[in-house]
Formats: structure tokens, sequence, C-alpha cells
């Protein structure tokens, strides 16, 4: 009696198919076994046809070496490493006469069956398979000793070359592991060693990626950086090129450096692209994509306590702006015709959009829609599930803008056209993604407001905006503009820049505040490290040192150390602090709520520590509320010519924790002193910064004009 041994990979499209021949094995007297790799009840099989079984190895039973064995093996190899583990279906194949692959991803699996199994006879599809049986000949007792020797050998010298690439695999990876480029010695004979000549590219340029991840690893990322740049020097593939240095860039990026080399990575990706604009807009998109997922990486900007953005803004973007495929994405296309001035027989119809955040909108909205003479519409590029990944996509952005059209830009014509020849003024609140795609076509006559918060100057989207398409941009603050002008040059040659305040309602803050609030310092928000919470627990610290009355309330959700390493590593030295201080009373978290007037009014100082903000409205909603208002000096601006200085009265702002806690002790030494430098703290906000002064601006801004 023949046995056939049959392996499948997956489910056969016609399974009536393979019930057919599994009859025709059976009408001449074979026995049929089906191997799957799959849940073989799917099949459905009549047991009197064959026996089905399922031979995947459960995961809860693979060892250390399986798996990093399938993790280096191609898909079809994964399967044979499957099989093999398997006694039921080594037994099978060994006593089958005939090993069938039922699909292509099994052939190799039957091809190493038949090296085990050489009286068997090996085919590739049933048909194939049942014309042998049909024939049923007989292989001469020479020819198959001849083909048992060879398979044999076969099987020992692949065995020995596997062992043999092991156990050069092992020694390579000593040899260029930490603890060797943790010495001096060790790094430079390794980087004379990667940039050696007549070795080829591609193990160049695994041995660079090695060496630079062993260094870092050690501690020591400029001799990793010295390694990498050593080796891209002897390599000829700009492709290869950049995927080195991105690589390094990015293997620095996981551990919470800044690389070494990140310029040298995002040139890299730059010059690729320069070199695939004119031929392959796609994978020259694909590049500059990388670049500016290196260059806006939240490792850089917001995740530390400082940014080479905020240091030298110009330094920073100059590889953008030295490549021409960079420079193709923010180049103004301009408009046909001018925005057209405000209707006079007719209300103004105003369209309000953005995408998620509508945080900073509700008082805009809510005085807009009263008014007879505007007729407000609200889009969130977010809310529509069919439209809404056209909103998410910069890459496709990129390539759309590469390539000068695309069937990507159909669609958001055929999305925002109706929106913009509704509205006479479109005012886009965040500069990111909605802003890019109200400027991706001409607007028409549709006038266009975009709003810049602090966010987006450190993100690429504002560099895929056409600012020859837009009328206004409007900052919070003077030292944002001052930053923004600095990272994108083109504002300053196109549409108008405003300062406006952000809309508050801070009426409902000023109320009564016991007497003991006096000691209570408050932060509005402290779940990220640009809030550095931990300055204000230095002040509190040196408070106590005097007081043990002081303590601190922290309004907010709690702080996220899921970002990134540096800012897992920031919230353990936070845990730290708040697990000695929150024993002893000295710190209360209040937690996440909808009621800020409620919780301020157990708050006597109010503190802004953060390196960097816009405006900081939970800082100006505190003073409203009476609190004497502490503010750090926020390093990202101090210095320079806009800041806390120049946006808030100057005895408000601190340079260090010392002199905070004196401007502290000083405003509470009494009760009646505490009492009245923040009742002029809540007048200042009040006239300066309530919705119903602020207005105005808003008013000149989507009315006058």
């Amino acid at each position: 009696m023949t046995a056939v041994l049959i392996v499948a990979t997956a489910a056969p499209m016609q399974p009536a198919v393979l019930v057919e021949a599994l009859e025709r094995f059976r009408s001449k007297g074979a026995t049929v076994t089906v191997a799957c790799f799959f849940d073989g009840e799917e099949l459905g099989i009549d047991p009197t046809l064959a026996e089905v079984r399922t031979f995947v190895v459960p995961a809860e039973k693979w060892d250390v070496r399986f798996r990093k064995a399938l993790g280096r093996a191609a898909a079809n190899r994964k399967i044979w490493l499957h099989a093999r583990r398997s006694t039921w279906l080594r037994q099978q194949y060994r006593r089958a006469d005939l090993l069938v692959a039922l699909d292509a991803r099994a052939v190799h699996t039957v091809w190493q069956m038949a090296q085990r199994n050489t009286r068997a006879g090996a085919y590739h599809g049933l048909v194939p398979a049942q014309k042998a049986l049909a024939a049923n000949r007989s292989e001469p007792v020479g020819k198959r000793l001849e083909r048992r020797v060879s398979a044999a050998a076969g099987i020992g010298a692949r065995g020995a070359r596997s062992a043999a690439e092991q156990t050069i695999r092992t020694a390579l990876n000593k040899a260029t592991g930490r603890r060797v480029m943790s010495n001096p010695a060790g790094a430079w004979l390794w980087t004379r060693a990667v940039a050696a000549p007549s070795i080829p590219d591609r193990l160049r340029s695994k041995l660079a990626v090695r060496l630079h991840d062993s260094a870092v690893r050690a501690g020591r990322p400029a001799a990793g950086g010295r390694a990498a740049s050593a080796a891209v020097q002897r390599i000829s593939s700009l492709a290869t090129r950049a995927d080195v240095l991105t690589k390094a860039a990015k293997a620095e990026l996981a551990l919470g450096h800044q690389p070494s080399g990140l310029h040298d990575a995002i040139r890299a990706q730059l010059a690729l692209a320069d070199d695939l604009l004119p031929r392959d807009t796609k994978r020259a998109a694909a590049a500059i994509s990388m670049a500016w997922s290196l260059s806006s990486n939240r490792v850089l900007h917001f995740d530390r306590l400082t940014s080479p953005m905020s240091t030298d803004p110009g330094a920073f973007m100059a590889p953008f702006r030295a490549s021409t495929a960079a420079r193709k994405l923010s180049q103004p296309r301009g408009r046909r015709t001018p925005a057209a001035p405000a209707p006079t027989d007719r209300p103004l119809r105003l369209l309000v959009t953005t995408l998620i955040n509508d945080n900073f909108l509700s008082e805009i909205l809510e005085r807009y829609r009263a008014m007879p003479n505007v007729e407000v519409r609200f889009l969130d590029l977010h809310e529509d599930e069919v439209t809404r990944p056209l909103a998410l996509s910069g890459s496709t952005v990129m390539e759309h803008l590469l390539a000068g059209d695309s069937s990507y830009g159909a669609k958001i014509e055929e999305w925002l056209r109706p929106h913009l020849d509704w509205a006479d003024t479109v005012f886009v609140d965040w500069c990111q993604a909605a802003a890019v795609l109200f400027t991706l076509h001409d607007p028409g006559s549709t006038r266009i407001i975009v709003r810049l918060h602090s966010f987006e100057a450190f993100n690429f989207w504002p560099h895929l905006v056409d600012f020859s398409r837009v009328d206004d941009v409007v900052f919070v603050s003077d030292h944002l503009r001052d930053l923004a002008t600095a990272v994108l040059p083109q504002l300053t040659d196109g549409p108008r820049l405003r300062v406006i305040d952000n809309a508050m309602d801070l009426q409902r803050y000023p109320r009564s505040k016991p007497a003991d609030a006096r000691f209570n310092l408050g932060m509005v928000g402290f779940s990220s490290v640009a809030k550095d919470p931990r300055w204000t627990i230095e002040v509190l610290r040196k408070l106590r040192e005097r007081d043990e009355r002081y303590r601190l309330t922290l309004i907010g959700s709690n702080f996220n150390d899921r970002t990134s390493k540096p800012a897992k590593d920031y919230g353990k030295l936070l845990t730290q602090d708040l697990a000695e201080l929150e024993p002893l009373g000295a710190v209360r978290r209040y937690g996440q709520t909808d009621d800020v007037p409620a919780a301020l009014q157990e708050v006597g100082v109010i503190v802004s520590s953060s390196v960097r903000e816009s405006f900081h409205c939970g800082l100006v909603e505190g003073a409203a509320s009476g609190a004497v208002p502490v503010v750090r000096d926020w390093p990202f601006f101090a210095g320079k010519p806009h800041g806390a200085r120049t946006l808030f009265p100057a005895d408000w702002v601190a340079e260090s924790p010392a002199e905070a806690a004196e401007r502290i002790f000083a405003a509470t030494a009494t009760e009646e002193q505490w009492r009245e430098i923040g009742q002029a703290a809540a007048e200042h906000a009040l006239k300066t910064w309530d919705w119903s002064v602020t207005q105005s601006g808003f008013d000149r801004l989507l009315l006058d004009d």
C-alpha cells in the first residue's frame, strides 16, 4: 500500500479539488496524510479520505534557540523548522512513498523531507503526484543508493555550514560587543577595520551599525559615531549611506541621547531625496519623511529640558534649506486672486477648522455663533472616518508636493473644495495637517487664517504649508512669533503676522481663598517633561527648609513617562521626589478635574516651572484666581528679545528656584501682604487677558479685515 504525505501551508482556494484528488488516491489503494501549517479543521476533510493533522509547534513550547532560529529564517524555512520539531510528522515523512507540496510555500519543506527519505518521490502539486502514483515506476538499486549518499552528504554539508556560520556570528558579536567598544584601543581598531578597502557595502554597513550600537550601549556614542562615519566614507550607495547613518541616529535616540551624527543622517537622507527626485518622487518623499522624522523626534524637543531647535534654529534647519527636494515642499505656488473683502450684503461665512484639538476654540465659536452678521461652521478633519486617513499621512502629502499632482491631491480637492467655496474666511487652528490641506490647492478668493501654537514650531507640518496662500498667521505671544519666523523664514515674506492672546474666560476664577492657602503652591498641568515639575519641587524644598507649612498641589493628570526613555528617566526621579514628600503631606496630587476654578481656590501661589510655553493658560488662570504668580524664566526663550519677562510683569519672573523661593517668602510673609499681591495679580490678569478684553483682537482679525 502506498503512503502519501501532503504538506499544506494554507487552506486551498478550491477545497473540492483536494477532495477529488484524495478520492483518486483512495481508489488506487493509497493511504493519505495531510499535514497542515494552519488549523486542519478548516479543510473539513472526511476522515475516511485522509488523516488531517496540524504540525505547528505551540508558542509556549518554543525555547530560546528555536525563537532565534525563527527570527532569522525566511518565511518558507520557518515551516520546515516547525516540521522537523514535530515527532509525529517526522514519522510520517520517513515512511511515506510520495511527498507532495500542496502549495509553493511547502516546496522547501517537502524537499527537506525528501533529503531524509530518499526512496520517496517528491512532487509539487496534486496532478504530478497522481501521475507518479499511476506510473508506479521502480528505481534501480544503484541509483537509489547514489541518491541516498548524495542527500546525506548534502545534509551534512549544510549542517556543517550552519554550525560554522553560527560560530562565526557568535565570535563576531563578541569581538564587536559593548566590552570591546568600551575600550579605546578596541574602538580605534574596529574604526580602522570597518573603513578598510574591498569590503562589500552590505557587510560594511551591517558591521558599522553593530559597532555603533555596541559603542552607544557602552556609553561611548562619540566612538560609535566615528566608526559609522568611517564606514560611510567607503560606501558608494547613497541609500546604504543613509540607512547606516539613520540606524545609528535612531539607536541613540532610542537610548534618549541627542545623536552625535544626527545632522549627518539627515543630510544623507536629503541627499538621497535630491538624487531620487527627478525619477522617483515616491522614494524621494520617503527619504525626506525619514529626515523629518529624525529632526522632529520628541527626544530632541519634547522629552528633554533643552532643544537644539531653540538653541539655534538656523543651524538646526540648515540641512533642509540646502536640499532641493526639501525646499520644493514649501515652494510658494501662489493664488490666482487675492482674498475677497468681507461681504456687505449678507453675513460673513466663517469656517473654523482643526484636527482633533479644539481646546482653544470654545470662546471663539460661542462669540461668533451669537453674532447675526456671522454664519459659523465648524469642521474637525478627524471626525469623518472615511476622510480621516487623508489628514494623517505626512509622507503622502510630501509625495504629492514633489510630484505636483496625484490622485491623493484630487481626493483632497474633492473633500475640501465645497468648504472653500462656501466660506469667506477659513480659520485654521494649529499649523499642522489642516493648514497643509487647506493650502494644498488654490483657495480662490477665500481668506485663509492659520494660528500656530508652540508645538508645531518643532514639527514638520508647517514646512508643508504654502504660506503664499495664507493671508494671516496668528501667534499667542511675541516669543512664539520670533521662534516661528526663525524656523520658517517664508513667514516673513507673505502673510500678515499677528499676535493675539488666547481666548480665556477668566471671570469665573476669582474666588475667596482660605487663609491656609497662603502656604500652598500650585501647578496646573505637570504631565510632561516640558512642564518640569521637579523645578517646582526644588522651590518647595527651599521653602520647607525654613517653614514646613509650605506644600504643593499638583492639578491635572499624572506624569506620562511612556513617550521615550528620557521621559521615563525623568519620571523615575519625579516618583522618588513624590515618594519622599507625599507621606509628609508636602505634596498632594489633586488629579484631573473639570472644575479648575474650584481646585485653584485652595492655591495661594501659582507656579509656572516650564522650560517652554507659548503662553501658559494655567498660570494666568491661577493669577486670575488671586494666587501669587511665580514664573520661571522659560529657558527656551530666556535671554532673547521676548519671553516670560516680556509677557508677564517683571516681578512675576524668577531665574532660579532660589530666586523663586525668595519671591514666595516675601509675598507670603503675612496674610495681608499675600492677599494684596494676589489681588493685584488677579486685576492684572483680568484687565489684560480676559476674553472681554482680548476678543477685540479677534474682531479686528475676523471682521474688520
